[in-house]
């Protein structure tokens, strides 16, 4: 399989940390959607990361529906989708406030290096920052106790996705992020960062 995609989004990052951590082969091709919009194209006209092309040729988009097939592709043994009815409802919780999060911070990180200055609506970004900071809270309050992993002896994918989301937000919009106010997200993310899934494929620009 091959995997497209620059590692400062949250989206290839998780997709990446999950294909290694279910020990799916994979190649990584870092592939910029806005520096080159062109060659990304060739490989999908759609120009969406990430983007996985199977290894039957078949071109995916988006990192949750990526995951999907993937962890049919998996062995059972590797899956990071909780099998308890009761954990894999609280997982998807976490999992989707995380993506929130980081939805909210790519808002607010194309309203400022996309958008003319003069152009900005304020308003719009004060909007995006409290759903962000809602997010985060409710993230934060869902780890918190937390002193391993969520669900069990490894990371399954709401942590993965968690800790990501939060490396994402922390370079990219830190002024978003009041000292001290998610300190189990915090402690959550420094224990998946050491990872070596991980650190095999960075936060990077």
């Amino acid at each position: 399989m091959h995997l497209i995609g620059m590692l400062d989004s949250p989206y290839v990052r998780r997709t990446a940390v999950s294909l290694r951590l279910m020990e799916l082969p994979f190649t990584h091709e870092a592939v910029s959607v806005f520096r080159h919009f062109d060659r990304f194209a060739t490989i999908n006209p759609v120009v969406k990361a990430p983007t996985l092309v199977t290894d039957d040729g078949v071109v995916l988009m988006d990192s949750t529906l990526i995951l999907e097939h993937a962890e049919r592709l998996a062995n059972p043994a590797h899956s990071l989708v909780p099998g308890d009815i009761g954990d894999h409802a609280r997982g998807q919780r976490i999992i989707g406030l995380a993506l929130a999060a980081c939805e909210k911070a790519v808002q607010i990180v194309y309203e400022r290096e996309l958008r003319p200055a003069e152009k900005l609506h304020q308003p719009w970004l004060d909007r995006v920052a409290g759903q962000l900071g809602a997010a985060l809270r409710l993230l934060d309050a869902e780890l918190a106790g937390t002193e391993g992993w969520l669900f069990g002896e490894r990371p399954m994918q709401p942590d993965i996705t968690a800790a990501v989301a939060w490396t994402f937000i922390r370079h990219m919009v830190p002024d978003h992020l009041p000292e001290g106010a998610y300190p189990a997200i915090v402690a959550l993310a420094a224990r998946a960062e050491a990872l070596p899934a991980f650190t095999d494929y960075p936060h990077s620009v």
